[in-house]
C-alpha cells in the first residue's frame, strides 16, 4: 500500500474534536501509541532479555505490529492536520538523512546539524 493511499483512507476514520482543525489530538494519540509500542518492547527485554525480535513469539509480535499500524494511524491525522501528505514527510525525512549521512553527523543531536 502507497502512504498517501493509507493516509486518504486512514481519515476517512477520523473522529475527534474539530477534525481538520485540531493538532493536539493527533500529537497527543502519536505520544500515547508510541509509548505503547516503547512499553511492549522493553516488557520484553524485561522478561526475555531479548533486546531483538528474534525468536519472538506470532502473538507478541502481532501485538506490537498492531501498536505501530496505531503510530500510523496517529502519524496520518497529523499530517492530514499539517496539509501535508505522508509521502511528503518520508521524503523529506529521507532527504534529511541522506544530507547528515554526506556531512558526517548522522549520528548528531539535534534537529538542524
Amino acid at each position: 500500500m502507497e502512504l498517501n493511499n493509507y493516509q486518504y483512507e486512514a481519515i476517512k476514520t477520523a473522529e475527534y474534536p474539530c477534525v481538520g482543525a485540531n493538532l493536539v489530538y493527533p500529537a497527543m494519540g502519536l505520544a500515547g501509541e508510541a509509548g505503547e509500542v516503547c512499553d511492549k518492547i522493553k516488557k520484553r527485554w524485561r522478561n526475555t532479555e531479548e533486546m531483538s525480535a528474534h525468536g519472538m513469539p506470532t502473538k507478541e509480535w502481532e501485538e506490537i505490529v498492531k501498536e505501530l499500524g496505531d503510530v500510523l494511524w496517529y502519524l496520518a491525522a497529523m499530517a492530514d492536520e499539517l496539509g501535508t501528505t505522508l509521502n511528503h514527510v518520508a521524503e523529506v525525512n529521507l532527504e534529511k538523512l541522506r544530507d547528515r549521512k554526506e556531512r558526517g553527523v548522522i549520528k548528531s543531536s539535534g534537529d538542524n546539524q
